[in-house]
């Protein structure tokens, strides 16, 4: 048997390429991997590919929720995760990016809200390479000084925006209208979000020199533990308390009762599509690609990540076998969540125990915060307060014990973006409920958000829905 052989013209492609490397390597300073174009290649490579797996969260999202609700409500489930994905992705482009990214230009107030200027287009430099005939070294100079597409940056920050919006979905789902929500999350997106982002990625006042002074060191949040998965905490447990729990929940002497969703199997597979679209959240945001310093960060980043959600998964089933006397499956998939809550502030430590740790606790911190909730009648459907609120405010805390952070900085900032965004949540949610309303009827509620909202069932076939569907 002959083995298959390369042709020649791709032999000369190969020796063309390897030259090509060759000249690269020899031609580029000492200090740098690449040269500037192939740099600007690859890092927008990677925020393109990273934000893409970000973007499947969005679906990962879907399937969770929809599998923890009852199947009555599970058309208005994906109804809402589409719907909140597209008006995050309209509101970051028309203003939310530039508040939380100011640049030059527009109307801020220093470090603490960004530019107030609209839609957010590709750069002239980028604009005039591409509509020229000739490619000009002095064009491709003026666009690969920013290292990276700002369209690709553009969108790798919109779909964490997006994220943002899915947790608040989840934590209020079975009685909360469509439309009321949608508004939120236009408000969410828009406005709340790119605040509290702009403090710290923005290069706001928790990265001032003033805070550092203060406070020892700057605040530090590698991908967002707390400016995107507290954040949505935050924005969800206002919700939840101005929309209160659903009819059932909790009896008259206080005693919990469960109400069980309709597809376990597919809030695993959600799960499974949140822990890998995780990888993409956590490794794209080391944000380049051209060297080798980068690439080997990014991998230790992929370790931890993955390290960090198993041990939150086993820490959860160990703790529910020992609390309930048996392995609750819907408290082991929120403890993988929260094991990558946790990781999301400080995915970059030094030691990969270390992640087992900080993900390990965040795994149990959620088996500790549902039943606690509970007590308050706080009614969080899905465990997204526990899972991203709570995990997310343990891993910013964990960058001061373990990642090289200050530990007050990283309190002073929890707090800070605590207050911010719950205060900020609570009068958008105050003034829907005193307008519009954002709870369907007694009636609506036990016949389904299928039916009452938008008309359809998502299993038919299944005949009517009922107060047990």
């Amino acid at each position: 048997m002959t083995l298959p052989t390369r042709s020649k013209p791709a032999r000369r492609l190969g020796l063309v390429l390897g030259l090509a490397g060759v000249f690269i390597v020899t031609t580029t300073p000492a200090h740098a991997a690449v040269d500037p174009e192939v740099a600007y290649i690859f890092n927008t490579f990677s925020f393109l590919v990273h934000g893409f797996l970000v973007m499947l969260m969005a679906a990962g999202f879907a399937m969770l929720e929809s599998g923890l609700v009852r199947k009555k409500n599970t058309a208005a489930i994906c109804l809402k995760n589409i719907a909140l994905y597209s008006i995050a992705g309209l509101m970051f482009y028309v203003i939310g990016y530039f508040i939380m990214y100011p640049g030059d230009g527009g109307w801020t107030v220093e470090g603490v809200v960004g530019k107030f200027a609209l839609f957010y287009d590709p750069s002239a430099a980028e604009l005039a390479l591409i509509g020229a005939d000739k490619k000009t070294p002095e064009l491709i100079a003026a666009v690969t000084k920013t290292n990276y597409s700002v369209s690709s940056d553009w969108f790798f920050q919109m779909v964490f925006v997006a994220t943002t919006a899915s947790i608040v979905s989840g934590a209020l789902a079975e009685r909360i209208k469509v439309w009321p929500f949608l508004i939120f999350v236009a408000v969410l997106t828009a406005v709340i979000y790119p605040i509290i982002g702009s403090w710290e990625w923005g290069g706001g006042w928790l990265n001032g020199d003033w805070f550092k002074s203060a406070f020892g060191d700057e605040f530090k949040d590698f991908a967002g533990s707390t400016l995107v998965h507290s954040t949505g905490g935050w924005a969800a447990l206002a919700g939840a308390i101005f929309l209160g729990a659903r009819k059932g929940k909790y009896g008259p002497d206080g005693r919990v009762q469960p109400i069980l969703g309709a597809n376990l199997p597919l809030a695993t597979l959600g799960t499974f599509i949140l822990w890998f679209g995780w990888f993409g959240f956590n490794g794209g945001s080391q944000l380049a690609l051209g060297s080798a310093a980068d690439v080997t960060n990014m991998s230790i980043v992929y370790v931890n990540t993955n390290l960090a959600a198993a041990a939150g998964v086993v820490i959860a089933m160990i703790l529910t076998r020992v609390m309930f006397g048996k392995i609750d499956l819907t408290m082991t998939l929120n403890g993988a969540i929260a094991g990558l809550v946790a990781i999301t502030a400080g995915p970059d430590v030094d030691a990969h125990w270390k992640a087992i740790i900080i993900g390990g606790i965040g795994g149990g911190l959620v088996v500790f915060a549902v039943p606690f909730l509970d007590k308050l009648k706080i009614d969080d459907v899905v465990g997204a307060i526990s899972a991203h609120l709570v995990a997310g405010i343990w891993g910013t805390l964990a960058v001061g014990i373990f990642g090289g952070g200050n530990f007050l900085a990283q309190l002073v900032g929890i707090i800070a973006i605590g207050a911010f965004v719950f205060i900020a949540s609570s009068i958008v949610w105050a003034l829907l409920k005193g307008t519009i309303g954002i709870r369907v009827s007694e009636e609506d509620e036990h016949d389904g958000l299928d039916i009452a909202e938008i008309g359809m069932e998502a299993y038919p076939e299944f005949g009517p829905q009922g107060s047990s569907g």
